[in-house]
Protein backbone atom coordinates (compact mmCIF):
# COMPACT_ATOMS: atom_id res chain seq x y z
CA UNK A 1 0.00 0.00 0.00
CA UNK A 2 2.97 2.69 0.87
CA UNK A 3 4.80 2.04 -2.70
CA UNK A 4 1.35 2.81 -5.14
CA UNK A 5 0.95 5.43 -2.48
CA UNK A 6 4.15 7.56 -2.86
CA UNK A 7 4.05 6.55 -6.79
CA UNK A 8 1.05 8.64 -7.14
CA UNK A 9 2.09 11.78 -4.24
CA UNK A 10 5.24 12.19 -5.88
CA UNK A 11 3.90 13.23 -9.60
CA UNK A 12 1.31 15.70 -7.70
CA UNK A 13 4.18 17.13 -5.82
CA UNK A 14 6.19 17.87 -9.32
CA UNK A 15 2.49 19.28 -11.14
CA UNK A 16 2.03 21.51 -8.04
CA UNK A 17 5.90 22.66 -8.44
CA UNK A 18 5.27 23.79 -12.23
CA UNK A 19 2.26 25.42 -11.55
CA UNK A 20 3.63 27.64 -8.86
CA UNK A 21 6.58 28.92 -11.30
CA UNK A 22 4.11 30.02 -13.97
CA UNK A 23 2.16 31.60 -11.56
CA UNK A 24 5.36 33.38 -10.34
CA UNK A 25 6.60 34.58 -14.18
CA UNK A 26 3.59 35.89 -14.80
CA UNK A 27 3.32 38.02 -11.67
CA UNK A 28 6.84 38.97 -12.52
CA UNK A 29 5.84 40.10 -16.37
CA UNK A 30 3.35 41.76 -14.82
CA UNK A 31 4.88 43.87 -12.33
CA UNK A 32 7.89 45.13 -14.77
CA UNK A 33 7.56 48.79 -16.10
CA UNK A 34 6.72 49.10 -19.68
CA UNK A 35 9.95 48.97 -22.24
CA UNK A 36 11.60 51.67 -22.79
CA UNK A 37 10.48 51.74 -26.42
CA UNK A 38 6.72 51.76 -25.38
CA UNK A 39 7.19 54.66 -22.83
CA UNK A 40 9.24 56.69 -25.70
CA UNK A 41 5.62 55.77 -27.81
CA UNK A 42 3.29 57.08 -25.45
CA UNK A 43 5.41 60.45 -24.81
CA UNK A 44 5.63 60.70 -28.76
CA UNK A 45 1.95 60.25 -28.48
CA UNK A 46 1.38 62.58 -26.17
CA UNK A 47 3.40 65.36 -27.84
CA UNK A 48 1.81 64.55 -30.88
CA UNK A 49 -1.66 65.67 -29.60
CA UNK A 50 0.03 68.90 -27.89
CA UNK A 51 1.55 70.42 -31.04
CA UNK A 52 -1.78 69.56 -33.18
CA UNK A 53 -3.30 72.38 -31.14
CA UNK A 54 -0.37 74.78 -30.39
CA UNK A 55 2.71 74.29 -32.65
CA UNK A 56 0.38 76.16 -35.83
CA UNK A 57 0.45 79.58 -37.59
CA UNK A 58 -3.49 79.85 -37.48
CA UNK A 59 -4.77 83.10 -36.69
CA UNK A 60 -7.63 82.96 -34.83
CA UNK A 61 -10.64 85.29 -36.24
CA UNK A 62 -14.01 86.69 -35.64
CA UNK A 63 -17.00 84.05 -35.80
CA UNK A 64 -14.99 81.19 -35.21
CA UNK A 65 -15.39 78.31 -32.86
CA UNK A 66 -13.13 77.64 -29.90
CA UNK A 67 -13.02 75.09 -27.73
CA UNK A 68 -11.38 75.84 -24.53
CA UNK A 69 -10.82 73.27 -22.16
CA UNK A 70 -9.08 73.85 -18.24
CA UNK A 71 -8.01 70.48 -16.65
CA UNK A 72 -10.09 69.58 -13.87
CA UNK A 73 -12.18 73.01 -14.12
CA UNK A 74 -15.28 71.90 -16.12
CA UNK A 75 -17.27 74.89 -14.58
CA UNK A 76 -14.84 76.85 -16.85
CA UNK A 77 -13.98 74.86 -20.14
CA UNK A 78 -16.46 75.12 -22.29
CA UNK A 79 -17.00 75.69 -26.46
CA UNK A 80 -17.19 79.41 -27.41
CA UNK A 81 -17.71 81.76 -30.78
CA UNK A 82 -15.40 84.73 -31.34
CA UNK A 83 -17.91 87.61 -31.49
CA UNK A 84 -17.98 89.89 -34.52
CA UNK A 85 -15.21 92.25 -32.25
CA UNK A 86 -12.61 89.48 -31.53
CA UNK A 87 -13.21 88.73 -28.15
CA UNK A 88 -14.45 85.98 -25.72
CA UNK A 89 -15.64 85.71 -22.50
CA UNK A 90 -14.94 83.33 -19.85
CA UNK A 91 -15.84 82.75 -16.09
CA UNK A 92 -13.21 83.70 -13.80
CA UNK A 93 -11.34 85.28 -16.74
CA UNK A 94 -13.42 88.08 -17.88
CA UNK A 95 -13.60 88.95 -21.59
CA UNK A 96 -10.25 89.24 -23.41
CA UNK A 97 -8.93 89.58 -27.19
CA UNK A 98 -9.06 86.62 -29.25
CA UNK A 99 -8.91 88.01 -32.37
CA UNK A 100 -5.28 88.21 -34.38
CA UNK A 101 -3.98 85.37 -31.86
CA UNK A 102 -2.92 81.73 -32.45
CA UNK A 103 -4.11 79.29 -30.51
CA UNK A 104 -1.12 79.18 -28.50
CA UNK A 105 -1.07 82.47 -27.61
CA UNK A 106 -4.31 82.70 -26.56
CA UNK A 107 -4.06 79.28 -24.12
CA UNK A 108 -0.68 81.64 -22.54
CA UNK A 109 -3.17 84.61 -22.13
CA UNK A 110 -6.06 82.74 -20.10
CA UNK A 111 -3.64 80.50 -18.10
CA UNK A 112 -2.11 83.62 -16.94
CA UNK A 113 -5.18 85.49 -15.74
CA UNK A 114 -6.46 81.96 -14.25
CA UNK A 115 -3.24 81.79 -12.06
CA UNK A 116 -5.44 84.69 -9.32
CA UNK A 117 -7.56 81.68 -8.52
CA UNK A 118 -5.95 78.65 -10.19
CA UNK A 119 -3.09 76.96 -8.81
CA UNK A 120 -0.94 76.03 -11.98
CA UNK A 121 -4.35 75.91 -14.46
CA UNK A 122 -3.34 73.70 -17.48
CA UNK A 123 -5.22 75.48 -20.70
CA UNK A 124 -5.74 73.59 -23.89
CA UNK A 125 -7.19 75.68 -26.75
CA UNK A 126 -8.36 74.04 -30.16
CA UNK A 127 -10.18 75.91 -33.19
CA UNK A 128 -13.27 73.27 -33.50
CA UNK A 129 -14.77 75.61 -36.69
CA UNK A 130 -13.04 77.74 -38.22
CA UNK A 131 -15.32 80.12 -40.37
CA UNK A 132 -12.37 83.58 -40.32
CA UNK A 133 -10.14 82.14 -42.29
CA UNK A 134 -12.15 81.37 -45.87
CA UNK A 135 -12.61 82.91 -49.44
CA UNK A 136 -15.61 83.16 -51.80
CA UNK A 137 -15.20 81.84 -54.89
CA UNK A 138 -18.36 83.09 -57.61
CA UNK A 139 -19.35 82.90 -60.91
CA UNK A 140 -17.79 80.29 -63.97
CA UNK A 141 -16.26 77.75 -61.76
CA UNK A 142 -16.87 74.19 -61.96
CA UNK A 143 -17.52 74.71 -57.69
CA UNK A 144 -18.41 78.24 -56.54
CA UNK A 145 -18.65 78.45 -52.72
CA UNK A 146 -16.86 79.07 -49.64
CA UNK A 147 -13.48 77.49 -49.55
CA UNK A 148 -10.81 77.48 -46.47
CA UNK A 149 -8.09 79.73 -46.65
CA UNK A 150 -4.57 78.70 -45.59
CA UNK A 151 -1.51 81.34 -45.56
CA UNK A 152 -0.13 80.74 -48.83
CA UNK A 153 -3.42 80.08 -51.39
CA UNK A 154 -3.12 82.25 -54.30
CA UNK A 155 -5.84 83.29 -56.93
CA UNK A 156 -4.72 80.21 -59.34
CA UNK A 157 -4.96 78.13 -56.00
CA UNK A 158 -8.31 78.57 -55.23
CA UNK A 159 -9.42 78.60 -58.97
CA UNK A 160 -7.38 75.06 -58.50
CA UNK A 161 -10.09 74.62 -55.29
CA UNK A 162 -13.40 75.43 -57.06
CA UNK A 163 -12.84 72.60 -59.54
CA UNK A 164 -11.78 75.08 -62.85
CA UNK A 165 -13.60 77.05 -65.03
CA UNK A 166 -17.09 76.31 -66.69
CA UNK A 167 -17.52 76.73 -70.61
CA UNK A 168 -17.44 80.16 -71.56
CA UNK A 169 -15.49 81.62 -68.11
CA UNK A 170 -13.92 85.13 -69.74
CA UNK A 171 -10.92 84.35 -68.17
CA UNK A 172 -9.11 87.82 -68.92
CA UNK A 173 -11.43 89.77 -66.67
CA UNK A 174 -11.63 87.89 -63.22
CA UNK A 175 -10.81 89.92 -60.47
CA UNK A 176 -10.85 89.71 -56.50
CA UNK A 177 -13.02 91.85 -54.52
CA UNK A 178 -11.03 92.85 -51.18
CA UNK A 179 -12.45 94.78 -48.13
CA UNK A 180 -10.48 97.64 -46.86
CA UNK A 181 -9.90 98.53 -43.19
CA UNK A 182 -12.20 101.49 -43.92
CA UNK A 183 -14.90 99.40 -45.26
CA UNK A 184 -14.37 100.18 -48.86
CA UNK A 185 -14.20 97.52 -51.59
CA UNK A 186 -11.50 97.30 -54.84
CA UNK A 187 -10.95 95.58 -57.32
CA UNK A 188 -7.69 93.67 -57.71
CA UNK A 189 -7.50 92.47 -61.61
CA UNK A 190 -6.33 88.58 -62.58
CA UNK A 191 -5.73 87.61 -65.92
CA UNK A 192 -5.30 84.19 -66.07
CA UNK A 193 -3.99 83.69 -70.12
CA UNK A 194 -1.51 86.25 -68.99
CA UNK A 195 -0.59 84.69 -65.78
CA UNK A 196 -0.14 81.27 -66.94
CA UNK A 197 2.40 82.16 -69.64
CA UNK A 198 4.46 84.10 -67.01
CA UNK A 199 3.32 87.48 -67.66
CA UNK A 200 2.20 90.09 -64.59
CA UNK A 201 3.03 87.02 -62.32
CA UNK A 202 2.55 89.24 -59.52
CA UNK A 203 -1.42 89.59 -60.24
CA UNK A 204 -1.27 85.77 -58.62
CA UNK A 205 -1.65 87.68 -55.20
CA UNK A 206 -2.21 85.43 -51.85
CA UNK A 207 -5.71 85.92 -50.89
CA UNK A 208 -6.96 86.82 -47.60
CA UNK A 209 -9.66 86.11 -45.15
CA UNK A 210 -12.71 87.97 -46.58
CA UNK A 211 -11.84 88.09 -49.94
CA UNK A 212 -14.61 87.43 -52.69
CA UNK A 213 -13.05 85.56 -56.28
CA UNK A 214 -15.18 86.42 -59.51
CA UNK A 215 -15.18 84.56 -62.75
CA UNK A 216 -17.36 86.42 -65.08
Amino acid sequence: MTEPMTHRIVPLLTLLMLMSIGVFAQSDSASRPAAPATVAADKQAGEGSRAKHSDSAYVIGANDVLAISVWKEPDISRSVPVRSDGKISLPLVGELQASGQTPLQLEQEITKRLQSYISEPEVTVIVTDSKSQKVNILGMVAKPGAYLLTSSTTVLDAIAMAGGFKDFAKQKSIYVLRQAPDGTQKQIPFNYKDVIKGKNADQNIRLQAGDTLVVP
